[in-house]
């Protein structure tokens, strides 16, 4: 890539990456607020060597189409379900992310989410504000002495099984893609000792063909002892229909959601309607709206990791 390589930005990032690309010479275009229409109409009319974005459009044929020159890929964030990287690779086009960025946001987030649901933290609150001091029907669980599965042991993963130690949990991990990895803390394990020892288990991989829809009641029927179920990955790994099944069967006792299948709440089908209903109503359930990621260090680190790898991948 050349020094006045062109950078065009679709999603809101930190001036850290739009103010440090132009001081290191790249042509940067930042257009936050475009559509998909337009942005098709722009990637034609800028022919841009970089493109970068969050979720805002799925990278597909119709966008390697219009940007002949296009070079990089650079997500703002983790996850790389919205970017068809096999495309990608055959229009010779690199993808990077930032999942180093956002972990630790991931990290604290999973923990709070269960500690709210041991102790019936937004239960108990929502009680008192209406008037009622329950006491011994909010009698909490404690963390201490838990059997935690972590499935997915990259960034995130590790951010979160390294908090759970100092809550004195003992912590299975488990990726299908590592060889190597765990210690005498983190113990590596297999799907199998997950099944038979955990008492909660935590989401923490990617969304592609293997793993859509890989909660299900299969899975969650292998489990010996009732879960609490916390995904923080894709809301789409789940399958919510056999997860309230697991919720009614005790199969799962509580469950946490940053993440939900469809996640405009504005354009449910009559049947996630249902589930969404279900599940907001549940005291066993906490919900909420993809901020696991989401902290004002992270949207500055995000920033940060992408300019000093899009630097690194310009120097090449």
């Amino acid at each position: 890539m050349s020094k006045q390589t062109k950078v065009y930005i679709i999603d809101d990032v930190s001036p850290i990456l739009t103010d440090g690309l132009a001081l290191h010479g790249f042509e940067v275009i930042y257009e936050p607020e475009s559509t998909r229409k337009t942005i098709l109409s722009r990637l034609v009319e800028l022919n841009p060597e970089i493109l970068v974005l969050r979720s805002k459009i799925s990278i597909d044929q119709m966008v390697f189409e219009a940007a002949k020159g296009l070079k990089l890929i650079a997500r703002a964030g983790a996850g790389m379900d919205n970017i068809d990287e096999k495309l990608a690779q055959a229009f010779s086009v690199e993808c990077i992310n930032a999942g180093e960025a956002n972990s630790d946001a991931v990290g604290d987030h999973t923990l709070g989410l269960l500690l709210n649901g041991m102790r019936n933290i937004s239960k108990s609150f929502n009680e008192v504000k209406s008037g009622l001091w329950l006491r011994e029907a909010n009698r909490g669980t404690e963390l201490s002495k838990k059997t935690v599965g972590v499935i997915g042991f990259g960034n995130t993963g590790k951010a979160v099984a390294k908090r759970l130690l100092g809550f004195g949990c003992k912590v299975l991990v488990y990726d299908k893609y590592l060889t190597n990895y765990g210690d005498e803390q983190l113990i590596a394990s297999n799907m199998q000792d997950i099944f038979e020892e955990a008492d909660v288990l935590s989401l923490h991989i990617p969304l592609n063909k293997e793993t859509h829809g890989m909660v299900n009641d299969e899975f969650l029927l292998q489990f010996k002892k009732p879960i609490f179920l916390l995904n923080l990955s894709r809301g789409a790994i789940v399958k919510t229909a056999d997860l309230i099944k697991g919720l009614q069967m005790g199969k799962i006792s509580k469950c946490a959601l940053d993440v939900l299948e469809n996640e405009d709440l504005n354009r449910l089908s009559p049947e996630q309607k249902k589930e969404f209903d279900f599940l907001v109503k549940s005291d066993a359930v906490t919900l909420t709206p993809h901020i696991g990621g989401w902290t004002i260090e992270s949207y500055d680190k995000i920033s940060a990791v992408l300019l000093k790898k899009i630097k690194e991948i310009n120097e090449k």
